[in-house]
């Protein structure tokens, strides 16, 4: 994009949303889908126009590794060589990887299909060696696997089989605060009973449906969420707030605690748009 492209791309992301408190990670999070990356011009315009420091906008966008200070292909891949991966063979995963798409860590094909990363852990050291496409984890990758992992991540990694797709199993949850369950069988999506709590956003409030099928993303609700809002959510039964201490690790929103029947908890971003999401299951984390 042509600087005065990104100018007027980031005065009207900025006219539409708003000078909004806590409203800066949505404001770049826009940006980011529009340009593919944080372009330092759109940095220094936001700076100027929020009123906030260059400072501040820079500390945000460094922080969270959703965000790329520099242009990012369609596809992100991540592949982990922390200790335990590395020990399981995940040089060779980034070997592998490296071969099929022509290009090192840290680069972008020229298709800007792909951008191709190397990280230090992952935080799913029982799953190794692991890789990230867009998100979404894979475990125990074999070099193998490397190819298909490729083609689905150029179909969509985010248009998976519900049904077959062994990263998506059903869960059963409570609320953290009362431990009345969430399950609704009179609301099924995915083929299961979904989970109802009450959602609000700003003036809005009614019943919002997740998906029972971890993995899945899923929903219906009452009204119409806009996909940069946070949800807050609370519990149908109690009426409490349905929040920890938590952050996401990639957009900094609150996480949405509930208990897990059988022992475990699970967390996902109360943003809409975002997937973060950790299964903590006695001591065996999945995100």
């Amino acid at each position: 994009m042509s600087p005065e492209t990104i100018a007027e791309t980031v005065s009207r992301i900025i006219e539409r949303q708003g000078n909004k408190r806590g409203g800066l990670i949505s404001l770049l999070e826009e940006i980011q889908d529009h340009c593919s990356y944080l372009p330092q011009e759109a940095l220094e315009l936001v700076a100027e126009k929020t009123g906030r420091s260059l400072v501040d906008v820079y500390g945000v966008a460094t922080f969270y590794r959703a965000f790329s200070l520099k242009p990012r292909g369609k596809h992100l891949i991540s592949v982990c060589l922390g200790t335990a991966c590395h020990v399981r063979g995940g040089p060779a995963i980034a070997e592998e990887v490296q071969k099929q798409l022509g290009v090192k860590s840290g680069e972008t094909t020229p298709d800007n299909e792909f951008t191709l990363e190397t990280v230090n852990c992952l935080g799913a050291c029982a799953l190794g060696p692991v890789v990230v496409v867009d998100g979404h984890y894979f475990p125990k990758v074999k070099t193998s696997q490397v190819k298909e992992i490729l083609e689905r991540a150029r179909s969509g990694a985010d248009n998976v089989p519900v049904e077959t797709d062994p990263r998506i199993f059903p869960i059963d949850v409570s609320c953290a605060h009362c431990n009345h369950t969430l399950m609704d069988a009179s609301r099924v999506i995915d083929g299961r009973s979904s989970i109802r709590v009450m959602a609000s956003v700003g003036a809005l409030h009614g019943w919002m449906a997740l998906s029972s099928m971890y993995g899945s993303y899923h929903t219906e609700s009452e009204f119409e969420i806009p996909p940069e809002a946070i949800v807050q959510l609370s519990c149908p039964f109690c009426h409490a707030e349905l929040t920890g201490g938590a952050k996401c690790g990639d957009c900094g929103a609150p996480m949405v605690p509930m208990i897990v029947k059988g022992g475990g908890v699970v967390q996902f971003c109360s943003r809409r748009a975002c997937k973060g999401h950790i299964l903590d299951l006695g001591g065996t984390t999945f995100d």
